[in-house]
């Protein structure tokens, strides 16, 4: 059976005040909840390292705080872009974004990347959406499997597609609901405000977002205009 969401044209009833108080503490509780894992790991590594009985755990504290810095600072990079801090650039490689979305996303979870995306310049608003829906796709296949990422420009568009193939492969309530820009009901923050943030980046840009569910299988799909 496929439960299918058609690329959204009309506004939903409620609107979401992605500028309000509420959606930016969702936006940074979410974060925290991302970064809160490898800097308590961190942590953890340096407490073993001042523990006096502890030292002959001393390469496993070294490697627990390495392996934790760089999944930290990965992360950092990757949200920087995903989430709009990096306002500076106005167009990113296609080549980079690629790397910040298997460094800061595929090489921590189960499933695997595939980048179907030729090298090239993408504007700002395809490259925040491609990010959120590569880390959306990943989030959908919690027991595995593969994400095939694609954009291509044409026509004065960007049309990004994530095809997310796997046993269990699904997508919470609430990114449902965020992805169709309504607002939370009941569900977890954190998945809903990065669907809802996706949402209205795609919005403000003046492009569309749809989904489809079938079995083992989430599909994707956006477009943007190619130029700013």
């Amino acid at each position: 059976m496929t439960d299918t969401a058609a690329p959204a044209s009309p506004a939903p009833a409620v609107t979401l005040d992605v500028n309000g108080p509420d959606f930016a503490a969702l936006v940074a509780a979410r974060l925290c909840h991302d970064f809160i894992s490898p800097a308590s790991a961190i942590v953890s590594g340096l407490d073993l390292l001042e523990d006096p009985s502890a030292q002959d755990m001393r390469d496993d504290a070294m490697s627990l705080i390495s392996s934790s810095a760089r999944k930290l600072a990965d992360l950092l990079q990757f949200t920087r872009v995903a989430f709009g801090a990096s306002a500076s650039a106005e167009a990113f490689d296609s080549r980079e974004l690629e790397r910040l979305a298997q460094q800061g996303v595929f090489a921590h979870v189960r499933p695997n990347l595939t980048w179907d995306i030729a090298p090239q310049p993408l504007n700002k608003a395809a490259s925040r959406a491609l990010l959120n829906i590569a880390q959306i796709a990943a989030s959908a296949l919690p027991a595995g499997g593969a994400a095939t990422l694609r954009a291509v420009v044409a026509d004065g568009r960007t049309a990004i597609t994530a095809d997310a193939v796997g046993p269990r492969a699904r997508l919470r309530p609430e990114v449902l609901a965020g992805l169709k820009g309504e607002p939370l009901g009941e569900g977890l923050g954190g998945p809903w405000v990065q669907a809802a943030y996706l949402f209205s980046v795609v919005r403000a840009a003046g492009g569309q977002i749809g989904v489809e569910i079938a079995e083992e299988r989430v599909s994707i799909a956006a477009w943007t205009p190619a130029l700013d």
